[in-house]
C-alpha cells in the first residue's frame, strides 16, 4: 500500500498548512475534507523564513509517524503577498523576519519532494469555505477575515481571482461611508476611513475605547472575547462598535454585488465569534441599501473556523494531483 494511502483504506491524503503570525497549523486531509490528524506549533515568526517552513515540515513528519500516512501533496496558506507560480513570499508584514522573498516552494522540493502549492491565508480561508464550508458548491462567492486586520478574497466562475497586481479582494481597504465620524478613524495601511478601521479587531477595541471612557480601563488589551461578553451583557458602548463594523460589512456585500454580481460573503476570523453582535448591524444595512440588481445578498458566518485556511491549501494541494493525473492520461 502506498504511504500516501490512509490505512484504514483508500483515500489519498493530502497536508494542508496555515503559517499565521503567531501559530501554525497542520492538518491531513481526506477527498472529503475530513481531517483526519492535526499538529500546531508557535510560528517562528522573529526567526527566519526558512524556519517558519522548516516548522511546517518538522509538524508534517511528526504527523506521518503518528498516523502512518505520506501526504501525497502539500499546500501551504500563508501571511503576505505571494506568488503562487513561483511559490514565494512576495512581500510580508515587518513581523515577519525574512519572509519577504522566501522561496517556500523550493524548500518543500528539497524537504520533501511532493507537489506543493503556496496560496495567500485569506485566499485560502475562502478555498476551505467553498470546498468544504459556507460557500460548499458554489461558482461565484467573496471572504472577509475579521482580525487584528481586515482581509478579503473573490472566487469567480469556479476559481481565485486575484487581479493583475494581486490585489483583487482587498476589501479591508475599501472605503466606510455608513458610519458617522468615521474621517479620521486610521488605517494600517496608512490611510483612514477604511473597513479595516471600523471592523478590525484592533479598531473595534480602540472605537470602544474611546467611546467608553473610564469604563473601558479594565479591559484587557487586546480581549476580544471580553469586549464580546460586556456588549451581550448590557454595555451599550461595547454593542454600538460591533453594530457599526456589521453596517460596514454590509456596505461591502453590496458593493460586491453592485461591481461583480456576487451574492455571497463568508466572513470568518476572531471577531467573526461575535457574529451575533455583528450581524444584526449587516442586516440593517441590506435592509436600507438593497442592491439595485433586487438579489437577495447572503452575508455568513464561516462554517469551518481555524481549519479554513488549512483546509483551503490542502485543497490546492489536492488540485495539482489532479492536474498531474491529467498530465500523465
Amino acid at each position: 500500500m502506498s504511504a500516501a494511502v490512509a490505512a484504514s483504506g483508500e483515500s489519498t491524503v493530502v497536508a494542508g498548512v496555515d503559517i499565521g503570525g503567531t501559530s501554525t497549523l497542520v492538518v491531513f486531509v481526506d477527498e472529503r475534507g475530513s481531517v483526519i490528524a492535526e499538529r500546531g506549533g508557535e510560528t517562528p515568526a522573529h526567526v527566519s523564513g526558512e524556519a517558519m517552513v522548516q516548522l511546517a515540515v518538522d509538524l508534517i513528519a511528526e504527523l506521518t509517524a503518528e498516523t502512518g500516512m505520506t501526504p501525497a501533496a502539500v499546500g501551504i496558506g500563508a501571511a503576505g503577498v505571494v506568488d503562487p507560480v513561483a511559490r514565494r513570499i512576495v512581500a510580508a508584514s515587518t513581523s515577519f523576519v525574512g519572509w519577504a522573498g522566501y522561496s517556500v516552494g523550493a524548500h518543500l522540493d528539497r524537504a520533501l519532494g511532493v507537489p506543493n502549492s503556496l496560496v495567500n491565508d485569506v485566499n485560502a480561508f475562502l478555498l476551505g469555505e467553498v470546498a468544504f464550508g459556507a460557500a460548499r458548491g458554489l461558482d461565484n462567492a467573496a471572504g472577509i477575515t475579521l482580525g487584528t486586520g481586515v482581509g478579503g478574497a473573490i472566487y469567480l466562475d469556479g476559481a481565485l481571482w486575484e487581479g493583475p497586481e494581486g490585489a483583487a479582494g482587498e476589501l479591508g481597504h475599501s472605503p466606510s461611508y455608513v458610519v458617522p465620524g468615521h474621517g479620521e478613524e486610521p488605517c494600517t495601511c496608512g490611510q483612514s476611513a477604511h473597513l479595516e478601521s471600523i471592523a478590525s479587531g484592533r479598531s473595534i477595541e480602540r472605537r470602544y475605547r474611546a467611546r467608553a471612557g473610564q469604563i473601558a480601563a479594565d479591559l484587557p488589551a487586546g480581549d476580544g472575547a471580553a469586549l464580546a461578553t460586556r456588549a451581550r451583557t448590557g454595555d451599550g458602548a461595547a454593542a454600538h462598535v460591533f453594530a457599526e463594523a456589521g453596517l460596514m460589512l454590509g456596505q461591502a456585500a453590496v458593493t460586491l454585488a453592485a461591481t461583480l454580481d456576487l451574492g455571497h460573503l463568508v466572513v470568518g476570523g476572531g471577531v467573526s465569534g461575535a457574529w451575533d453582535l455583528i450581524e444584526p448591524g449587516v442586516r440593517t444595512y441590506l435592509a436600507e441599501h438593497p442592491p439595485v440588481s433586487g438579489r437577495t445578498l447572503s452575508v455568513v458566518r464561516a462554517e469551518r473556523g481555524s481549519h479554513a485556511v488549512a483546509l483551503g491549501a490542502a485543497s490546492s494541494a489536492r488540485a495539482l494531483l489532479t492536474e498531474d493525473a491529467l498530465i500523465a492520461s
